[in-house]
Order: structure tokens, then sequence, then C-alpha cells
């Protein structure tokens, strides 16, 4: 890789040659207003308001479309280029209806910021005279479209041409009736579809299922990976925990990580969040009559106390941490350990992209400590202690430690789900990943390692 030595806004930087000049203001954290430009579409250049001064240029270039070389001299916010961005934002704004206090996009819209940051510049448009468009337009795919809000940037019909390749959205009209629409005869329908949320850069496209759900300056963001299936792709946990209410999940949003899932995650996934607040086990059951703690502690002591074997079986969607302690728990008390891997294998919903068929986040760390995946059919279990594993076989006495009211047995201990704890996973190829504890309940429901410290 050679290097070259350029200038931009008279500070000198060593960069890669031949590099884009956008991605570098990007990765420098130097300013750059844009909305057609997205590091996972690449440059388009119909926006233009990636415009910067280029000494030896007679006239602004935009930056997405403009590659660095030796000795150039880039102004990112000069006079005349402070003065090409409000003209071609007030363009931008022209036809656009004044709805920021009902938009769902409000607080997280480029628009919005881009016009305090270059516009603040008076509407030589009458809202009566504005060009209308269709509203409330019922996509697919739980993806909403107002176009009215449209700027035409085409990020969501790039990605359905150059990444999903199913090519259900275009742009219609000309001029001033352009707008983005579906194909003739087709909804926007592709296990991917809702990524263009993310991508548009303003309200024109919002999501059915967050639409009005909250506003995104009541909540906070959490790190996190998604345990849907052993890609472990990278996500982001909005939250939010009203007064008097327990915290409570909004969102799942993909976190960039090139090694991993890129910028992108796939629907089932994204609204996966959902499982980790419907069911939930809560109470603690002796026989199915809710107990105290502190006897069901008891009632486990003398469970195992009069077995005569044990078997042990082990979720693979818990984190290696506490595989790892159950595995220890195992030895400790003699018991046999399993963790069957078929039944989280679904090939109907793998795919050649995100989508794996192993329908589990951390089968690689079950692998890599040597616990047994598969299981003959056994004589009757004397004690089954079941850690979350879906699919446990019968046993003349069970113990249950799960997240969801799934399973009966003779003893259930409620257990937390992967957003109210931390830990880490392993995924399909061997990355080693950490999850933040996101949720903090009201009432906070223990985790296998806090189980395990009193039993």
């Amino acid at each position: 890789m050679s290097l070259v030595h350029i200038t931009i806004d008279n500070t000198p930087m060593e960069v890669e040659d031949g590099a884009l000049l956008i991605d570098i203001l990007l990765k420098n954290s130097i300013k750059i207003p844009h909305f057609c430009y997205h590091e996972a579409l690449g440059a388009d250049g119909n926006c233009r308001m990636c415009m910067v001064a280029i000494q030896g240029q007679k006239r602004p270039q935009i930056a997405c479309d403009t590659f660095v070389k030796e000795g150039m001299e880039v102004f990112t916010n000069s006079p005349v280029i402070q003065s090409v961005q409000q003209e071609i934002l007030e363009l931008e704004l022209i036809n656009h209806p004044v709805d920021c206090p009902i938009c769902d996009q409000a607080g997280e819209c480029k628009l919005q910021d881009y016009y305090m940051d270059y516009g603040l510049h008076h509407s030589k448009v009458e809202i009566a005279d504005k060009v209308s468009h269709s509203k409330h337009v019922d996509l697919g795919s739980e993806v909403m479209l107002d176009q009215e809000r449209c700027v035409l940037c085409a990020r969501c019909t790039r990605f359905t041409s150059e990444i999903t390749k199913t090519h259900e959205l275009g742009i219609i009209g000309r001029a001033d009736h352009a707008r983005v629409s579906t194909m003739p005869n087709k909804k926007l329908n592709n296990p991917y579809a809702m990524n263009v949320v993310d991508l548009c850069p303003v309200g024109a496209l919002t999501s059915k299922d967050f639409r009005f759900a909250q506003r995104s300056w009541f909540l906070k963001t959490t790190p996190s990976i998604c345990h849907g299936c052993a890609t472990g792709c990278n996500i982001l946990i909005d939250h939010n925990k009203e007064k008097y209410k327990d915290d409570k999940i909004y969102r799942f949003r993909p976190r960039v990580n090139k090694a991993v899932n890129g910028h992108f995650i796939c629907d089932v996934g994204r609204l996966s969040y959902k499982q980790l607040q419907t069911n939930r086990q809560e109470e603690t059951l002796y026989n199915t009559k809710a107990i105290e703690q502190t006897q069901a502690l008891e009632e486990f002591q003398e469970l195992k106390d009069s077995s005569k074997s044990i078997t042990i079986f082990v979720d693979a969607n818990l984190y290696t941490q506490e595989i790892e302690a159950i595995q220890a728990f195992a030895k400790e008390i003699d018991a046999s350990l399993y963790c069957p891997l078929d039944v989280y294998q679904d090939e109907s919903f793998g795919d050649e992209w995100l989508k794996s068929s192993q329908r589990v986040a951390n089968a690689k760390a079950i692998e890599l400590l040597d616990i047994t995946t598969t299981i003959s059919p056994l004589e009757e279990i004397d004690l089954l202690i079941n850690f979350n594993h879906p699919n446990p076989p019968k046993a003349r006495n069970s113990i249950s430690f799960q997240t969801h009211q799934k399973q009966k047995a003779t003893l259930i201990f409620p257990l937390a789900v992967f957003s109210e704890s931390s830990g880490s996973i392993i995924n399909k190829d061997n990355i080693v990943q950490q999850c933040q504890k996101a949720i903090f309940r009201n009432t906070p429901i223990p985790t296998a390692l806090e189980w395990l410290e009193v039993l």
C-alpha cells in the first residue's frame, strides 16, 4: 500500500494513494454532509451535498467521486463551499413537508442535522405550493414509505439492486414528480428488507414495528450480538426504562463489523428482540406452584442428593463463561453433560450471506469445550438438570433453569436472557465476541452464573 501526502483544511495527512476522498474525511471525523454515499453501497453522486474545494480546480468537486493523490489540497468549510452546501440543501428541501414534530425519524434525521449545520435559510416556496406525493405507503416486509420526505438518495434502490439483487425498488417519474416506489405488481419482499430503514437518511422509510413506539432521544443504546444464528451479527440494542416501568427493548439495529456482518442484519434477527420480552419465566416453581428461592434451593439439594445418577443438558445460546461454569459443576457433582446440537439445525433458514442454518449463537464454544453433542436413546434418567436446552429428554425428576415458560419440570428456576447479562460467544468462524449487559430489570432474574454460586 503506497501512501501520499495531502492537506485537508490546512492539516497535513498521510493517506492511502487512490483512496476515495469522502472515506478519508469520514475516517478522520471531518464533517462532510452527504445523503447518497454509503460505505456499503459506494458512490452514487446524485445528492451533491459532499462538495469540497480542491486547489487548482475551477469549481467544487464531490468528495464521493474524487480520489486522493500526492499534494492534493482540500477545503471542506470555505465560504464558497458553505454557500454551495446551503444552496444544494435548499434544493433538497423545496418540496419536503414541514412535519418534523410528527416524523418518526426526528432526532435521527440527517436532513434536520444538515439544516442546522449548513442551512438556516428561509424557504422560497410556500407550504401550499409544495409538490405532494403519497404518504403511508406499505411497501411490505415491515417497511412504510412516505414519498414526500424522500430526498432521492437512491440508497434503498441500490440496496435492493446491488446487495440483495431482488430489484423490488426503483425511482419512477421525473423532476419534481420523481419518487421511490416498488416495481409493478411487486412488494418489498426479501429477508434483509428492513435494512433500507437504516439506510434511509431521512424519514421516508420507517419500520412498521418501531413506528411511533419511542422518540430516539429517550433511547439508550448498548452494543451486543444477535443470538439468532451462528453468524453472530453485531447489533445495537435500543432500550428505555420509563418511570415506574421495567427496562424495555424497542429495537435491534445493525452494528458495523466488517469481519462478521458488515453493515447489515437479517429481518428475523432484527425482530428477535420481541422473544426476549414475551412469555418469560419469572417465578420459581415446585410442582407448578410458586415457591420462595430459599425453599427452591432446598428442594434442589434434596433432589440432587437423593438421585442415583444425574444428567445435565446445556443450551448452546448461553455465554461461554456460563457453559464453562456448568461444565465444572457437572464434574463436581459427577453428572453427565450433553448439548445435542441437531435441534438447532434449520436448513430452510440459512442462505449464502448472513443467515446460518445453525440457529444457535455459541455452538463453537460447545465444540471447543468438548461437550458431547449427540446422545443415543437413554434408559430413564433419574435426575435431569436442564440449563435452557430446547429439547431435553424425559426423566423421573427434572430441574429446569429456563428463560421462558416452555418446559415442564419438577423444579423450575427463572433464567436471565442474553440482554440481561454479559459474556462472550464464539461464532461459526471462531470469532470471539463480547456482549454487554443492556437490560437492568426492576426485579433482576439471575443468570446461570449467579444460580451456580448458590447451588
